[in-house]
């Protein structure tokens, strides 16, 4: 088993924006879903995990060794499938992962073809793998970033934004290879896409602002807001009367009306009605309340 132990994490870049703040958590094998909309703070903690970057405070242990005093220890298990990733031109996707797999130090050359074949079986890229990755679509070039990040068997998986842009046909490809990866592996998931968190994650924290608003199991915060979820549709017009007088999470635009849902303890009655709660009811009304003590209210 694999453990990830993070403690009283914080960095302030040179322009004073607090991108984290005291962030603690701990991780294990699994999937585990990182949410919080863009300048959350996600890309940062991810860069300070991965020994890119140092925190302000705080400490990082993984598997009983602090990484801020010995990165070299994570990054010898760890794969890292950052948000943007170049290639190099004019190369094909198997001798781009020999030459990735040679700076990860797996010198055996029929080891390396064995173990770079296998890969590249395991995400789908068999009839392209002689192809330039430079040719490749978004999706077939985010399955050849898995590939890369599995190379060596690594421990720890850390994925940033992997399917944003993808069409829902890759992406639920892509997101089946994650979960199947996940079975033996930590597989850090950050995104603000919060389906792919419903889908995937046992476990989960939102970020906001650069502090943790939530951790846990994504189906119990689930149930600590059923019952207190309400929807009703309503002309645009009247969307600003509705915010000065309802807690509102989100809005959806359907057949020219406004589907607004709020949350409240209690039935808000004007012909609002009751709606099952789910994880992105759970991501707005954590965001909500992170807006409202923002402001003091």
């Amino acid at each position: 088993m694999n453990t990830l132990i993070i403690t009283q994490l914080s960095k302030t870049y040179s322009n004073e924006v607090k991108a984290l703040s005291n962030i603690s958590m701990e991780i294990e094998n699994g999937m585990f879903g990182l949410l919080g909309p863009n300048g959350a703070g996600k890309s940062t903690l991810m860069k300070t995990i991965v020994g890119l970057q140092l925190p302000d405070n705080g400490s990082i242990i993984f598997n009983e060794t602090d990484i801020l005093i010995h990165p070299e220890f994570i990054k010898k298990q760890l794969g890292y499938l950052p948000q943007d990733f170049g290639v190099y031109p004019n190369i094909s996707a198997y001798d781009l992962l020999d030459h990735i797999a040679v700076l990860k130090g797996i010198g055996d050359r029929h080891k390396r073809k064995e173990h770079i074949m296998a890969l590249i079986v395991k995400t789908n890229l068999m009839q392209h793998y002689k192809k330039d990755v430079s040719t490749f679509s978004g999706g077939m070039r985010q399955r050849f970033g898995v590939a890369q990040a599995l190379l060596g068997d690594p421990s720890i998986l850390i994925v940033d934004e992997p399917t944003a842009g993808l069409d829902p046909e890759e992406r639920n490809r892509f997101n089946n290879l994650l979960s199947e990866i996940g079975e033996d592996k930590i597989v850090i998931l950050s995104t603000h896409i919060v389906e792919d968190v419903k889908d995937l994650c046992t476990n989960m924290a939102i970020i906001d602002k650069g502090e943790l608003k939530l951790f846990g199991n994504p189906e119990i915060f689930i149930s600590e807001i059923n019952g207190k979820i309400w929807k009703k549709n309503i002309d645009k017009a009247d969307l600003e009367m509705y915010k000065n007088n309802y807690n509102i999470i989100s809005t959806q635009l359907q057949a020219g009306r406004l589907s607004v849902k709020v949350y409240s303890e209690t039935d808000p009655v004007n012909g609002f009605s009751e709606a099952r709660a789910d994880l992105e009811d759970v991501y707005f009304t954590t965001l909500q309340k992170s807006k409202l003590s923002c402001l003091n209210i």
